[in-house]
């Protein structure tokens, strides 16, 4: 299985983007096919009480890294991945992992 990884940044509106991440871009998100599971959630603090670095983490698995480029390069991954300069004004650091 192969994970992608998406960290968003601290945006400049957090009840904004909470508000856009949970009824539109999740929707366009979940389009992307063959995902093989999703999940995300709001990051409320370290293991040591101080604040995250990010704001919220979204992780998409695939069976392999081929499906993860080839469902990511569809319409519907590209849609996703093109909403996320209409709400995430801080950016966001992505990567793809080998699940193990």
């Amino acid at each position: 299985m192969h994970k992608l990884t998406v960290l968003y940044h601290h945006p400049e509106d957090p009840e904004a983007f909470d508000q856009y991440y949970e009824t539109t871009h999740v929707p366009i998100a979940e389009n992307i096919p063959d995902v093989k599971h999703f999940e995300s959630g709001r990051l409320l603090a370290t293991p040591d009480g101080e604040e995250p670095q990010y704001h919220r983490i979204a992780e998409l698995w695939f069976e392999s890294a081929d499906q993860l480029q080839e469902s990511m390069g569809s319409p519907e991954g590209l849609a996703a991945t093109g909403d996320i300069a209409n709400f995430a004004t801080r950016g966001v650091t992505s990567f793809i992992s080998e699940v193990e």
